[in-house]
């Protein structure tokens, strides 16, 4: 099977672009990433330097592809509006036209939960309960190239999309580390009443979903799926065996999140006044997620793709601690 994989110099394309390769699929891996192609090349997959903005160049990389992942997307709680637009909305208006214009078989999207998030607690949020007003610009503009993607179905192509919430594992450099750098400094702080649980994904999960979408049955075609690993976790009893397993210390400082919802909203507005728009140290949107409880139903991937999560909270966090520990 010929595929193209953007965002193949990420975290979650590159454990796609290597496990699609053991497979035997001819893999074309894009991304923007020079020193990460290089490493996808030196284990034998073909890689593609380019922008998801450059439309000559997705037209080109969807040459005679059967399927495409798009996980390429600029994925951040801070930033410029229009940076988040360029590269999420005109980077998947421009892979929709690519594949469009090659009659490629199947194009699997990766979308986000980010778009269902508001500052209060939601739990076991389905796929087609209504969304709220986006939290933040890379929310508004997944959203919008959901949009981009449901109309690329009506028009004909073939699409299924899926919302992984929190993805981690080994080589994860976002989800973990960020916690772990704030607990190696001192710097974090118990927001809320330290009882809010959510949702995480191992990484390979996630790999098994997209595998599951690339040959799922006409019936799903069209449709969006949640992903985790199905079962909730309680955030600070996570953080409390992360400090435990990498001799870090527990924060014991506590911030009603009231207070640090309103800290944050200052910072917000000075940092937005700063030359180049710095990211302030707390945002709304992270004070919100290491506090208010957020977790999805998977139902609909559990019964429409055959998704069952292979590798559990527990064992994921292990595999996460070792990689850590020898590369760290």
């Amino acid at each position: 099977m010929k595929t193209l994989i953007t965002g193949a110099t990420g975290f979650l394309g590159g454990a796609l672009a290597r496990r699609l390769h053991s497979l035997g699929w001819d893999v074309t891996a894009l991304g923007r990433d020079s020193s990460a192609l290089k490493l996808l090349e030196a284990q034998g997959i073909r890689a593609v330097q380019a922008n998801l903005e450059d439309a000559r160049a997705m037209r080109a990389a969807c040459a005679n592809q059967e399927i495409v992942f798009h996980s390429g997307a600029l994925a951040s709680d801070w930033g410029r509006a229009e940076v988040f637009y360029n590269a999420n909305v005109l980077g998947t208006q421009n892979m929709i036209r690519a594949c469009e214009k090659h009659g490629v078989k199947r194009l699997v999207h990766v979308s986000t939960p980010s778009i269902y998030f508001r500052h209060a607690a939601r739990i076991n949020v389905k796929e087609t309960e209504p969304l709220p007003e986006p939290a933040t610009e890379y929310a508004r503009t997944k959203r919008l190239a959901e949009d981009a993607v449901d109309k690329a179905f009506a028009d004909g192509l073939p699409t299924v999309t899926i919302r992984p919430r929190a993805i981690f594992g080994p080589g994860d450099r976002t989800i973990l580390p960020r916690l772990i750098n704030r607990l190696q400094r001192g710097i974090l702080r118990i927001i809320g009443d330290g009882q809010n649980i959510g949702d995480m994904t191992y990484v390979e999960n996630v790999v098994d979903a997209l595998l599951l979408c690339a040959e799922s049955p006409a019936h799903t075609l069209g449709k969006k799926y949640n992903i985790t690993n199905g079962e909730s976790i309680r955030l600070w009893e996570m953080i409390q065996k992360l400090c435990e397993r990498l001799d870090l210390k527990y924060p014991t400082r506590r911030i009603a999140y009231p207070v640090a919802d309103r800290i944050a909203g200052v910072m917000e507005f000075i940092y937005r006044h700063l030359p180049g728009q710095p990211e302030p140290p707390l945002t709304r949107y992270s004070a919100a997620m290491i506090s208010v409880s957020t977790t999805l139903d998977i139902s609909a991937a559990r019964n429409d793709l055959g998704y069952k999560p292979r590798v559990s909270n527990e064992e994921g966090f292990e595999k996460f601690i070792d990689w850590w520990r020898k590369n760290n």
